[in-house]
């Protein structure tokens, strides 16, 4: 057995499920008309179409938000609408999701409608106030649902059926459903998703965009899953799956040009290349400015314009890396002085809350700590917070209702605003609620997990590469493999970077074949001395540098024999 194949037998693919997994069907789609109020929707956007009614399409300001704006800007002017525009909020005033005031200028435009994306679940003032004002609420989303739906035409989340029918569901995957009452098969749709679904519902009912030109489509939604760490598995994984291909010769100049400015071949375009590289540009407008920049660059139809609009992302995505870097030196000086506690809580006035939230993934993944990163607005303070393991974030700030404004998220990520006088209190109240879970062993859960075990590197080479490449999209739910190797010997060790932080290792099997291994911003201990014998956990990655091809690995963890 290849070694590709006991990576695909270690994952659970055999001759029974392994051609689905590797080529996923796009004709196997869902029914969007399983998902809540889907039907309602389409009826009251055929009446939309009928009358040409002025609708907003109310985005978000991160990925998600903005490529599923893209999506129903472009299908709807395919179906005719002529009086589409779109809404983004901005961080720094509006905030996240619908409000009040935003909605009274939607309406004093003349809106009829609004479709929300990727928001709008838990707005129920907010569209009280719009029905108020004469404008009908279509909800599409995907995040935490309220227990009564807000009085909107109709709520659009997958996650409903979850809150409806618990007991069908593991891991928001379908596992019980009477065939009497078909249920839809899978819940993690990002907020992208949930809109391409929509598309897919009115291409029934309205004419001007025939079944399978909705492809195009997917471009967008592949890049707004991809960011967004959903799990990449059934509809997910076959919509970036076909997203990618799509990708590679996109008709949109925006994106066209955003894979010029961060150097992304479109023929060798990968789910890392959306998360790592058109992603972060993408972000970076919204967390400095505004992501109206970035909605501008995705529907863009001049390619000078869509350059020049790449060019702007690439710019904004430079000065964030570099506010992001000081924040987080000074936040690293802080978080010494509470190296003892459980969970992080680190502040200061000058941090802005547009990139605390980057900064707070750094912290956890340095100290290996549930982190609370807040910038201090005067009274009030605003935070962003990343957890792993057992502790949920979002139930530590629950834990602490009474001395916060606000807070709420997930368990992994949530976000926090409270009295500035209060985050001392804070701090003690997130640490009190770690410490009652009686948590053991929770570092162990940010090791990386093999695989396969190898006996040497005969094998890791430009074959394996390319069968590997076949398991793509990488993601959540569907990491790339990790190879464990013991007792390699480490022949040099190569410091490298400005301030020396990364290492590249040279490594030697025990039938004399090499690797080279890399990690950036590695810790302390992996910087070994030469003669040292290890178990090493990378994934083989290719080195292209000067029209040279290597294989190599990138080094994820360490110990020494």
């Amino acid at each position: 057995m290849t070694l590709f194949e006991q990576i695909l037998q270690a994952r659970g693919f055999d001759q029974s499920n392994r051609e689905e997994y590797l080529h996923p069907d796009y004709s196997k789609r869902h029914d969007p008309f399983l998902l809540p109020d889907m039907g309602k929707a389409v009826e009251r956007l055929v009446v939309a179409r009928e009358k040409q009614e002025k609708i907003t399409i109310y985005g978000d300001y991160d990925i998600d938000g903005l490529t599923a704006t893209s999506v129903l800007l472009d299908a709807l002017e395919s179906f005719g609408y002529r009086f589409v525009s779109a809404f983004i909020p901005n961080r720094f005033v509006e905030g996240y999701g619908l409000t009040v005031d935003a909605v009274e200028r939607i309406a004093a435009e003349g809106a009829q409608l609004i479709i929300t994306v990727d928001c709008g679940s838990l707005s129920e003032k907010e569209i009280i106030r719009a029905n108020e004002l004469g404008v009908d609420v279509i909800v599409t989303d995907h995040h935490n649902v309220a227990i009564v739906q807000p009085p909107a035409v109709a709520v659009i989340n997958p996650k409903r059926l979850l809150q409806d029918n618990p007991d069908k569901y593991k891991d928001l995957r379908l596992i019980n459903s009477a065939d009497d009452a078909p249920l839809y098969p899978f819940l993690d749709l990002p907020g992208v998703g949930v809109a391409f679904k929509l598309v897919q519902a009115l291409q029934t009912r309205i004419d001007g965009l025939p079944i399978g030109h909705e492809k195009w489509l997917l471009d967008l939604v592949a890049l707004g899953t991809v960011c967004d760490v959903v799990t990449l598995v059934d509809e997910n994984r076959t919509h970036v799956y076909w997203g990618l291909e799509v990708l590679k010769k996109t008709r949109r100049p925006g994106l066209k040009a955003l894979m010029v400015v961060s150097a992304v071949e479109p023929s060798a375009v990968n789910a890392r290349s959306l998360g790592f590289a058109l992603g972060p540009r993408m972000n970076a407008a919204g967390r400095l400015e505004t992501a109206q920049h970035a909605l501008d660059m995705l529907t863009a139809r001049e390619g000078m314009l869509a350059l020049e609009r790449a060019q702007l992302l690439d710019e904004m995505n430079i000065a964030r890396r570099s506010e992001q870097d000081s924040i987080y030196k000074a936040a690293i000086l802080q978080a010494e002085e509470y190296r003892y506690d459980r969970v992080l809580v680190v502040s200061h006035a000058d941090w802005s809350h547009g990139i605390i939230g980057i900064v707070a993934a750094k912290l956890l993944e340095k100290y290996k700590k549930p982190t609370y990163v807040l910038q201090e607005l005067g009274e009030v303070s605003k935070g962003s917070a990343r957890s792993y393991g057992g502790f949920s974030a979002a139930d530590a700030i629950r834990a602490s209702d009474d001395i916060i404004t606000k807070g709420g998220g997930h368990k992994l990520a949530a976000g926090v605003t409270l009295p500035t006088v209060n985050i001392e209190q804070f701090r003690i109240r997130v640490n009190e609620h770690y410490h009652s879970l009686n948590l053991e062993n929770q570092e162990a859960l940010l090791l990386p997990r093999e695989d396969v075990t190898i006996a040497d590197y005969s094998e890791v080479n430009e074959a394996l590469l390319a069968d590997l490449s076949r398991m793509e999209p990488f993601g959540n739910g569907n990491p790339e493999p990790v190879l464990k190797i013991a007792d390699v010997i480490v022949m040099n060790t190569r410091r490298m970077g400005a301030e020396a932080q990364h290492v590249k290792l040279e490594t030697k099997d025990s039938l004399g074949n090499t690797l080279q291994l890399l990690a950036f911003n590695a810790p302390d201990h992996w910087f070994v001395e030469p003669g040292t014998y290890a178990t090493v956990w990378f994934q083989p990655t290719v080195n292209e540098w000067n029209g040279r091809r290597s294989v190599e690995g990138r080094l994820l963890h360490l110990e020494t024999s």
